[in-house]
């Protein structure tokens, strides 16, 4: 399959990166290794291991820095936040059915992406979200924060794990380019998608699943949640105190 990792900057500039003094937080170092380095890896030992993956974001020198050796192809980003740029990427050359994650997901284990691709296979979506929930995040890390999404039986924090299995899973990037600027306002997201999907989702709180074939209807395409076992699979780098945490965490694995 298709592999991505996106690794564009914030406009408007990161203030992780600002912190660190560096260009892009894909070079910030963990354990030995830059950020990207890490996934790559993760990556490579993964089922996903094939062709190099494809890294959105980064080209040249600073690709090959942050790659730390491991084979990567450098993909222009082509646009402004992270669905216009993969969208641009699967709309130029880049083939379905494809697996993306993110630069900042330092704590990805082959583990994790292999089980996020059994679930994604057996659901036969065209599109798949990977998750973890807040029972499984708390219970191994009980003072992070998260952005949660709340379900009847489970709140859940997004992964950074995607799987696009076809054509119709562009319809899905396409409309989440519409919404992105929305991304940490659920609720305005919801509200996309209809009046009466969105209040019949606010207010009663269906299950991950129910909402997710409420919203495929809306969207054209089959969209799946994947709930993965791991409490780091939700843990990305967005701020200093993720730093501090998953550097303590990669930490405590070597020791």
């Amino acid at each position: 399959m298709c592999v991505l990792v996106l690794a564009g900057a914030r406009a408007g500039g990161d203030p992780l990166c600002q912190a660190e003094g560096v260009a892009s937080k894909a070079v910030i170092e963990i354990g030995g290794q830059p950020m990207l380095a890490r996934v790559l890896g993760a990556l490579a030992g993964s089922r996903a291991a094939g062709l190099a993956p494809g890294v959105i974001g980064l080209e040249d020198a600073a690709l090959a820095e942050a790659a730390g050796g491991h084979p990567c192809t450098a993909r222009r980003a082509g646009g402004q936040g992270p669905a216009a740029s993969l969208l641009a990427a699967l709309e130029n050359g880049a083939d379905l059915p494809a697996l993306v994650t993110t630069c900042d997901h330092a704590l990805l284990t082959p583990a994790m992406i292999d089980s996020f691709l059994e679930g994604a296979y057996a659901s036969g979506a065209d599109l798949c979200v990977g998750f973890a929930s807040r029972a499984t995040i708390e219970a191994a890390y009980p003072r992070t924060r998260r952005t949660y999404l709340r379900f009847r039986g489970a709140d859940l924090s997004g992964c950074n794990l995607f799987y696009l299995a076809g054509p119709r899973a562009l319809d899905v990037l396409r409309f989440w380019r519409a919404a992105e600027q929305d991304r940490k306002r659920p609720w305005r997201i919801l509200w996309r998608f209809g009046p009466l999907t969105a209040l019949r989702i606010l207010l009663f709180r269906p299950t991950p699943e129910v909402t997710f074939a409420l919203l495929s209807r809306r969207v054209g395409a089959d969209v799946r949640p994947v709930i993965l076992p791991y409490a780091e699979a939700a843990i990305d780098v967005d701020t200093p105190g993720d730093l501090e945490l998953v550097r303590g965490i990669v930490a405590e694995r070597a020791a």
